[in-house]
């Protein structure tokens, strides 16, 4: 069965071969949404962000590769989950990779090379906070990208992370789905307050007018990419919450490890000062006492 075929059968609700449409929400649009509490949510945030730091933990002793890519429309809440899932971990061990738009000379490389350069070694987690599908979306959206290289990229996408598998990297892609009007929600929110406006760049108002057009492009991924080998996982971010602890729980069940907390550690006493002598404070300069 070719790739396009098994992922349309994927994609839907399973049971039909109905292409999957990331904002048919007519059916459920009345269905009042259950929030979770915020008492429940902090314990589940802080339960699952403990067991990331043994995942973390057994990925470094076992020199596992990771890379999980996180896509989705603008303010579809990528960056959320990112922020909660390297909250508590070491930044020597996960990282997260947002490259900015292609310089002059990367535009003429191999697509994907200047992506390799960020792939982990043994014993890392590398976070694509947006990946290599931008040529996928934004590129094919907003004219970027010929009608060549676009194509070239659908065939030779699943071939590369067939490759990144084959070389024991595991890899996670995971499409946060937000609906017109959250994303609205959202947006306006930017606007209005000053410490957001920087996330709300002329690329996201320009998409606010290509919502069908981004739709298409995502479901044409999809098809294309939606492989046995590295499928596609879909978040629903409508709900922030609900969707960081659905993200990092499924996370969890993707990568088995073992839990390699060491046993508790007992502080040593200091040793005695053996005569050293402080220099005097005033040779020091300090930060001014601002906030006292």
């Amino acid at each position: 069965m070719s790739n396009k075929k098994s992922a349309k059968n994927r994609v839907g609700n399973g049971k039909d071969k109905t292409p999957y449409v990331e904002e048919s929400l007519d059916e459920v649009a009345d269905a009042p949404i259950k929030k979770i509490k915020n008492s429940v949510y902090e314990k589940e945030l802080f339960r699952l962000q403990l067991e990331l730091v043994k995942l973390q933990a057994w990925i470094a002793k076992e020199k596992l590769k990771v890379v999980v890519i996180f896509e989705g429309r603008d303010a579809a809440g990528k960056g959320g989950v990112i922020k909660r899932i390297t909250q508590h971990l070491n930044p020597r061990i996960c990282r997260v990779v947002a490259l900015p738009a292609p310089t002059e000379r990367e535009a003429t490389q191999w697509y994907f090379q200047r992506y390799v350069g960020h792939l982990p070694a043994g014993g890392e987690i590398v976070l694509f906070d947006r990946s290599w599908y931008n040529r996928a979306g934004v590129e094919r959206v907003m004219g970027f990208c010929d009608n060549e290289e676009y194509s070239e990229f659908l065939r030779s996408c699943p071939e590369f992370e067939r490759m990144l598998v084959r070389s024991g990297i595991i890899l996670l892609k995971y499409w946060f789905s937000v609906s017109d009007e959250e994303q609205e929600r959202r947006f306006q929110s930017r606007l209005e307050e000053p410490h957001k406006r920087w996330k709300l760049s002329p690329m996201d108002l320009e998409s606010r007018a290509r919502w069908v057009e981004y739709s298409r492009a995502k479901d044409m991924m999809f098809a294309h990419t939606d492989i046995k080998q590295a499928p596609w996982y879909v978040v629903k971010s409508d709900v922030k919450k609900h969707a960081r602890l659905n993200c990092i729980a499924h996370l969890l069940s993707k990568i088995p490890y073992e839990d390699l907390t060491p046993k508790e550690i007992v502080l040593p006493k200091r040793k005695d000062s053996l005569g050293y002598v402080r220099p005097p404070m005033s040779d020091q300069t300090f930060v001014p006492e601002i906030y006292p």
